[in-house]
C-alpha cells in the first residue's frame, strides 16, 4: 500500500533565489524602458485646449444655426405647403388669432351609456365595464352600491345635493 501513496503524490519543489531575483529585474527593466519612453515627453495642456476649442468651435456653430432657424423664414416641406416662420411673427399671427376667438365655456362630460345583459349571459357577469356609468347623485350612488358599510360615512356638504323639486301639478283648464 505504500507503494500507491508514494506513486500519487507529487513533489514540489522551491523555486531558487535567482528565479524570483531575475523576475524581480525584469520588472524593473520594464519600469525604467516605460520611465525612458515617457519622461521626456512635455508635460502640457495642449491637448485639453485642443478640445476646449474644438466644443467651443461646435457650441458657436449649433448656436448659429438655431439663430437661424429661429429668425429666418424657409420651406420645410414645399410639396405640402410647410414653411418655417421667424417666432417673433409666429407670436404675433397666434395672439392675433387668439384675440379673435371668444371662449366659450366648456360642456359636460358625456358619460358612456350603460349597456343591457345579453339575454344569455349569467346573473353573476356585470351589466358594464366597470366604471362606464357615473352616478349623478350620491343617492343612486348608494342605491347601486347595496347596504352601507362602516367605511361609507356621510357624504361630505361638497358632495351633497338639493332635493329635487317637486313637480308642480299640471294647470287646471276650466270650461
Amino acid at each position: 500500500m505504500a507503494e500507491t501513496q508514494s506513486a500519487h503524490s507529487i513533489a514540489y519543489t522551491r523555486a531558487p533565489f535567482s528565479t524570483w531575483l531575475g523576475i524581480v529585474c525584469l520588472f524593473v527593466l520594464f519600469g525604467l524602458i516605460v520611465l525612458a519612453v515617457i519622461g521626456p515627453s512635455p508635460r502640457t495642456s495642449d491637448y485639453e485646449e485642443t478640445r476646449a476649442k474644438k466644443r467651443m468651435e461646435k457650441l458657436k456653430a449649433l448656436h448659429e444655426e438655431t439663430q437661424k432657424d429661429l429668425t429666418t423664414y424657409a420651406w420645410v416641406d414645399k410639396n405640402k405647403g410647410v414653411a418655417r416662420i421667424p417666432i417673433d411673427r409666429a407670436m404675433e399671427v397666434t395672439v392675433a388669432d387668439l384675440a379673435q376667438k371668444k371662449p366659450a365655456p366648456a360642456g359636460p362630460i358625456a358619460t358612456p351609456a350603460v349597456q343591457a345583459a345579453p339575454a344569455g349571459a349569467s346573473p353573476a357577469a356585470p351589466a358594464a365595464p366597470q366604471g362606464a356609468a357615473v352616478s349623478s347623485s350620491p343617492a343612486e350612488a348608494a342605491a347601486k352600491a347595496g347596504p352601507p358599510s362602516a367605511l361609507a360615512a356621510s357624504p361630505s356638504p361638497a358632495t351633497q345635493q338639493s332635493p329635487p323639486a317637486p313637480a308642480s301639478p299640471a294647470p287646471a283648464t276650466t270650461p
